[in-house]
């Protein structure tokens, strides 16, 4: 009896098989691959969202950085391209629907269809709950939330849903699990990263038919430019004692985990969350 052959494919590779027994499985190297995919990372001038940029680039994806301040754009992808990181930039800032546009029609123009998208930008606020002001409160949504949201359906609309692949990562935080302590007033963002976890969740069960995934991350304690006023005023000896592995994230923590969740290496994982937060959130209940 001949035997029945069969086409598989992953989201984001198709890959053509025959029956299972002939199925050859790829090799940990070739999943984890990015060569020939293109990622667009916003707030990828520094901190974290360079660092997932520099990873992205690192597993062979040219990469497209965006945030609002065009001379930290031009150092970053200098600093990438020093390192052989095909790496491109495009001014904008994603609280804005217009710039929004703009960024996704230079992208697409320069670079060609997106692959990877991840939803980096972000804003915070400290103030206590009864005297936080709403322009501050309606800051933290538009950027965290309503940015995230018009990126991702026009990256999608316009390049992922026709094509039925594509990896979306939105940065979400530990903020986005529960409370904080009583010292740390962060209403607006605690909120906001609540929203991105169950924005994750919603968008990766409707956009699962057309092959796209939607994964997030949600980092702990990373010393950052948004960070530094907490880490000064609670200090990094207590921030890191809170955390079962006693110490903060830094400059290669993440790397791990987004090329997981852009590869193939993650095709079968979609609305899920991952801490990457030194064990904090198994203390806390997250």
């Amino acid at each position: 009896m001949a035997q029945t052959q069969t086409q598989t494919q992953s989201p984001d590779h198709p890959i053509d098989a025959v029956g299972d027994s002939d199925i050859m499985s790829r090799t940990i190297q070739t999943l984890f691959d990015l060569s020939g995919r293109t990622a667009l990372v916003t707030g990828g001038s520094r901190g974290l969202g360079l660092q997932m940029a520099q990873a992205l680039g690192e597993a062979g994806a040219k990469v497209l950085l965006t945030a609002r301040k065009a001379d930290e754009l031009e150092a970053a992808c200098a600093e990438l391209q020093a390192q052989g990181i095909d790496a491109r930039w495009v001014a904008a800032d994603c609280a804005r629907e217009d710039d929004i546009q703009r960024l996704v029609s230079e992208t697409l123009q320069r670079l060609g269809d997106v692959d990877i998208l991840v939803n980096n930008a972000g804003a915070a606020w400290g103030a206590a709950a009864e005297e936080h002001p709403l322009e501050a409160w309606d800051k933290v949504m538009n950027l965290n939330v309503r940015g995230y949201f018009i990126l991702s359906q026009l990256v999608g609309r316009h390049s992922m849903i026709p094509r039925r692949r594509g990896s979306i990562i939105n940065v979400a935080s530990i903020a986005g699990l529960g409370g904080n302590p009583p010292d740390m007033k962060t209403i607006a963002y605690n909120t906001s990263k609540g929203a991105v976890i169950n924005f994750t969740r919603a968008l990766a069960a409707e956009w699962g038919r057309y092959g796209i995934r939607v994964n997030a991350i949600c980092p702990g304690f990373f010393p950052s430019k948004m960070t530094r006023g907490t880490l000064q005023a609670m200090g990094e000896q207590r921030l890191a004692a809170a955390a079962p592995l006693n110490r903060l994230g830094d400059d290669e923590d993440l790397k791990g985990a987004v090329v997981l969740l852009a590869s193939d290496a993650g095709k079968h994982i979609t609305g899920q969350w991952l801490a990457v937060d030194g064990g904090v959130s198994a203390v806390i209940g997250g």
